[in-house]
Formats: C-alpha cells, structure tokens, sequence
C-alpha cells in the first residue's frame, strides 16, 4: 500500500500513481518533479549515485592534499590542480577548510552545490 508519511496533516489515502509533496503535503503525481501547489522541487535521490557530504568532509580533511575530494565530487579538473600542487601544502590547507565546510553544511545546501550540478 502506499505510504502516509509525513503528509503535512493530509489524512487522505495515496493512489499507486501519487505522492505527498514533501514541502506542503499536498497530493500530486509520483513522476512530478515539482509540486503544483507550492512550486518545491520533489526530486527523489532514488535511482542515481549522490554523493555522501560526511565522506566528502573526511575525505577532503584526511586526503584533501591529494584532492581526493574532489575526485569524489566528480570535480576531476580541481583534483588533478590539487595533485600538481600537493608538494606545497597548500591543498592540505584548502582541503581542511573544505572539509570542515562540508560537515558544516546541512544535506540539503551540500546536494543543491555539490550534488545537482
């Protein structure tokens, strides 16, 4: 059966074609992408490879000298530029900041920069 969760209040019974907008819970299709009501994306993070923001932090804070990261977040051109310059400890530098950035950030802000590009 379908699923009631977290329906903004709204007691009515799912079709096997329909979802809760997870913004306002209102009903709409299952294939939508954006809520009719509210205009919030509804995107499902089902089906595709997203990319962890913890992993991301602990790799750039342990392995950001070598961009690791970055070759994480599919941002090849940034690892290879830390690559060819681990030697001067600035990407040690920059990887701690980003890292720490990344932990700081909530799921949502880290998908929106880093994942829905």
């Amino acid at each position: 059966m379908a699923d009631n969760a977290d329906n903004g209040g709204n007691d009515r019974k799912l079709g096997a074609d329909e979802k809760f907008c997870s913004s306002c819970g209102e009903v709409m299709k299952k294939e939508a992408e954006i809520c009719p009501s509210c205009g919030v994306s509804n995107k499902s993070s089902g089906g595709s490879s997203t990319k962890d923001r913890t992993t991301a932090g602990i790799l750039a804070i342990l392995l950001g000298g070598i961009g690791a990261h970055k070759f994480y977040l599919n941002e090849t051109g940034m690892g290879i530029l830390y690559l060819c310059f681990s030697w001067t400890g600035i990407p040690i530098i920059a990887g701690l900041i980003e890292g720490i950035l990344y932990l700081t950030k909530t799921d949502e802000e880290f998908e929106r920069q880093y994942v829905n590009n």
